[in-house]
């Protein structure tokens, strides 16, 4: 009985120890475009946007962030994750009717998913907008994102007018676009 009991212990130590390297790991690895603003960037309403450039699905790069011609709507996703599939079509739903008036990019949080999985999910969902790969789990960290989807509403100097955590409804966005656009 105590030897059992000092394994679980000894178990019970040890994955601590690995949970915490793992959520350590990568703290300083913000992308370069971030390093100086990410000490000081709040992802919050009112808060200045974070630029930053990932790669889409076909390897080509998108500049995202700062200012820009048009609102400006950054969505984190994850193919696993049930909410996002039940806002997929109200996001390409908004992007066929707003296209003109904003710019919409899915970033697929690639380092808690599977490429192939994100892939999939694009394809079955009939997405239409850039889908970008955060494969090293920069951008994610850098915009605190911890629970998927989180939506950021930008306006066209920079600024985060939104922070949207979970699901929505169609007309809330409606109302959001057209508030800010």
């Amino acid at each position: 009985m105590k030897k059992t009991m000092i394994l679980f212990v000894l178990a019970f130590v040890f994955a601590g120890l690995a949970i915490y390297q793992y959520t350590q790991n990568g703290s300083d690895s913000v992308t370069e475009a971030a390093a100086d603003s990410s000490v000081e960037f709040k992802p919050k309403a009112g808060s200045k946007s974070l630029s930053f450039e990932l790669p889409g699905l076909g390897d080509e790069t998108y500049a995202v962030g700062g200012e820009g011609e048009k609102l400006t709507l950054v969505n984190f996703w994850a193919s696993w994750c049930g909410p996002c599939e039940l806002e997929a079509p109200d996001l390409q739903k908004l992007y066929t009717q707003y296209g003109d008036r904003i710019a919409l990019y899915g970033v697929n949080a690639t380092n808690f998913d599977k490429e192939r999985s994100a892939r999939e999910f694009v394809e079955e969902q009939g997405f239409t907008f850039p889908i970008l790969m955060d494969r090293d789990g920069n951008i994610t960290k850098a915009y605190k994102v911890n629970a998927f989807p989180t939506t950021f509403v930008i306006d066209s100097e920079g600024i985060i007018r939104e922070r949207v955590n979970g699901v929505i409804t169609y007309e809330e966005w409606q109302r959001m676009i057209e508030k800010w656009a």
